[in-house]
């Protein structure tokens, strides 16, 4: 048995967590940039806190409030300009994926201050400003991978950015989560969830792993009843953004596989969420996985029978409404099929008819 296992995060968990613990910002330095999206961090209070912890702390602070869904290497640059004009000493990202992945990558453009949009993708590894995540949403695990997943305009699609940059401390406070409407809630329980799945059946999956893997799925199990009945109480809000840290911690260490890799054509050209365009291919996905023991020890974990209750359970949060074309599906699996970095993780041989049927019948 040989692996190795690396995850530098510190976690803190629990109601009003920033503000009880606003010394830890001190060691970072005297001005913070806070990266956020435009509304969230507003309306779910978790921007409050984090200023009334700076403040407290007589830390310095710039707001960037400006990251769209899916943030742009465009949107990105613009931040880390601001960034090194002010001469911010860390950041702080608070929101869900898209403003904590892009704190990483602005993270490195301000460390390295030659770098572009058109160079950070081709660059070796880099330095970075120290980070600090504040999730809001239960789904990405980005507060605790080394990950960022950026939209390259350029060449049309979602890609990672490359450079690992592990955030130094995650905040988890559920109440930031209890503003989520019903059908975010379910997008980003389905994102954890894949991560999770995409950890344990995984090349790279080991002891740690798949330990955090069966702990992880279980707790997921435990939120099912809440999220198909659509109230969600703030224990369970808690549990699913610690299954979804605790599968962000799986990944770093595995990284996703196929269906990540399949979807991110379904979130670039169809608008569809990232956890959806995950969610939406595992019915399809989990059929042609050749280690059945494995599989069907998800489904116990899930406390389900067989792959037809899966079915049924998953039907229940991915309903897809999308047109989309035979010579579509032909262009995403040649995407996939080419590109081996994206199939290095699946642990068996899998053929090109495959990936075309997983498209094509979780799509049509």
């Amino acid at each position: 048995m040989n692996f190795e296992y690396f995850m530098p995060t510190r976690i803190l968990v629990g109601k009003n967590i920033i503000v009880n613990n606003y010394n830890e910002f001190k060691s970072f330095g005297k001005k913070a940039y806070i990266i956020t999206g435009r509304n969230s961090s507003k309306i779910n209070g978790s921007l409050d806190d984090v200023v009334k912890a700076l403040e407290f702390a007589n830390i310095e602070y710039v707001i960037f409030s400006e990251v769209e869904e899916n943030p742009s290497l465009e949107t990105i640059e613009k931040a880390a300009e601001i960034g090194k004009r002010e001469k911010v000493d860390f950041i702080i990202g608070i929101g869900g994926g898209s403003p904590i992945d892009a704190s990483k990558v602005i993270a490195i453009m301000i460390k390295n201050k030659e770098l572009t949009k058109d160079t950070i993708l081709q660059s070796g590894k880099l330095c970075a400003l120290d980070v600090i995540a504040v999730p809001t949403t239960s789904g990405t695990g980005t507060e605790t991978t080394q990950y960022a997943i950026v939209t390259d305009n350029k060449n049309k699609t979602k890609v990672n950015f490359g450079q690992e940059v592990f955030p130094k401390i995650a905040f988890l406070d559920e109440t930031y989560t209890q503003h989520m409407n019903l059908k975010t809630t379910l997008n980003t329980a389905i994102d954890s969830l894949s991560h999770i799945v995409e950890g344990y059946l995984n090349v790279n999956a080991n002891i740690i792993t798949d330990a955090l893997a069966e702990k992880s799925i279980k707790l997921w199990s435990e939120c099912i009843e809440e999220l198909i009945s659509g109230e969600i109480s703030c224990e369970i809000r808690q549990k699913l953004m610690i299954a979804s840290t605790m599968a962000g911690i799986i990944i770093a260490q595995t990284g996703t596989s196929l269906p990540h890799g399949m979807g991110y054509p379904l979130t670039y050209f169809k608008n569809i969420p990232h956890g959806l365009a995950n969610g939406c291919l595992y019915i399809e996905y989990l059929k042609v996985f050749k280690n059945r023991e494995r599989v069907e020890n998800i489904y116990k974990l899930l406390g389900l029978k067989s792959h037809s209750e899966l079915e049924n359970l998953l039907s229940k949060f991915t309903k897809l409404d999308i047109e989309i074309s035979e010579e579509e599906i032909k262009i995403y699996t040649d995407a996939m099929w080419e590109n081996k970095a994206k199939l290095k993780n699946h642990p068996e041989n899998i053929s090109y008819e495959e990936l075309y049927n997983i498209y094509y019948r979780s799509l049509k």
